[in-house]
């Protein structure tokens, strides 16, 4: 969320008052990601005053944004507490400013909790069930952007910045993914809109509940599992500034996937592949993290994510045994209340 666009107070008041959201009265940069420049936006109409947060889209064009916009607003729709888009008077939830998409939704309530605790992980994994279900009558079809393709696409750009075992993991975990690929069992994962990008700072709580998921521009049609797979390697292993840091956590990942399963069950393809998935959701941001870091784009807000982390995740997850991970699993046969 870092600002990579600077909009003109003038030009954004014409966009609130476009939207009838009111008389916008703040404009604040976010910092924090590195996709998409964001602001907060306060609008107020008689005596009251919402908030709003505005994305003016970098790399994401015309063509692909409709996809996310209308994925959150059927989501919304169904139940599931995300940040819908507003629309102007003629429906449009696509909107232009400095050249740019541009769109504006709710902000959310609550704030993201950074050390998560059980409860936390089981409302995310109910959650993240109820939107894939929720998810399989959206019509519209758009690739994982960030998934396989990429990967084989962006591999050869960052391998000149490695060292030697960094050079050597990067290069047979990528082709272990590719083999994976090509497996019946990854053939018969169920699949449909995912949102790809589901860490602990995209989703937000007050107190214990859970109000809601936000930052869709990662979203795709991909495997359920992977992102499942994707919230596991963030919510469920270890943050630390020492030795510890990317090692597996049991208790919150048992949590977690007992919590999904008691809404939506997984499949046996599913349980076979989930060491695998759990591979392939950290060599994508660990790839997306060394982009980011050797190739950086100028912006106003800029702090990249240091890449060193997710690497640690992935060399954890291929230490760890298989019998490990499938142990995950056996919990969720009684359930966790969501």
């Amino acid at each position: 969320m870092a600002v990579y666009t600077e909009v003109p107070f003038g030009e954004a008041a014409a966009l609130a008052e476009r939207l009838d959201l009111g008389v916008l009265t703040q404009l604040r940069g976010i910092q924090g990601g590195i996709e998409n420049t964001n602001y907060f936006i306060t609008c107020v109409r008689g005596d009251l005053a919402r908030e709003y947060v505005l994305t003016i889209f970098e790399r994401l064009d015309f063509s692909q944004l409709p996809f996310y916009l209308h994925l959150m607003r059927h989501l919304a729709q169904g139940g599931i507490p995300v940040p819908a888009p507003r629309a102007d008077a003629q429906g449009e939830i696509l909107h232009r400013l400095q050249g740019k998409p541009a769109a504006v939704v709710d902000k959310l309530s609550g704030r993201s909790e950074l050390s998560p605790g059980l409860v936390h992980c089981q409302a995310v994994g109910a959650c993240l069930a109820r939107m894939h279900l929720v998810g399989r009558d959206f019509h519209m079809q758009q690739p994982n952007l960030r998934g396989l393709p990429w990967w084989n696409e962006t591999t050869p750009v960052v391998l000149p910045y490695l060292d030697t075992p960094q050079h050597d993991l990067l290069v047979a975990e990528l082709a272990y993914q590719n083999h994976v690929a090509t497996l019946p069992a990854y053939r018969a994962l169920p699949r449909g809109p995912i949102h790809a990008d589901l860490f602990r700072d995209n989703v937000m709580f007050e107190g214990d509940t859970l109000t809601g998921f936000f930052d869709f521009y990662f979203a795709g049609c991909d495997t359920w599992l992977f992102d499942l797979a994707v919230c596991l390697n963030d919510w469920c292993v270890q943050h630390t500034n020492d030795g510890r840091d990317g090692q597996h956590d049991a208790p919150r990942a048992a949590a977690m996937l007992a919590a999904y399963q008691s809404v939506r069950p997984l499949t046996a393809a599913e349980r076979e592949l989930l060491p695998a998935m759990l591979r392939a959701g950290a060599l994508r941001f660990w790839l997306s993290r060394l982009w980011d870091w050797h190739l950086p784009r100028d912006a106003s807000l800029l702090q990249p994510h240091d890449p060193s982390h997710f690497e640690r995740v992935l060399r954890a997850r291929l230490a760890q045994p298989v019998g490990e991970v499938a142990a995950m699993l056996e919990p969720a046969r009684t359930g966790v209340p969501a």
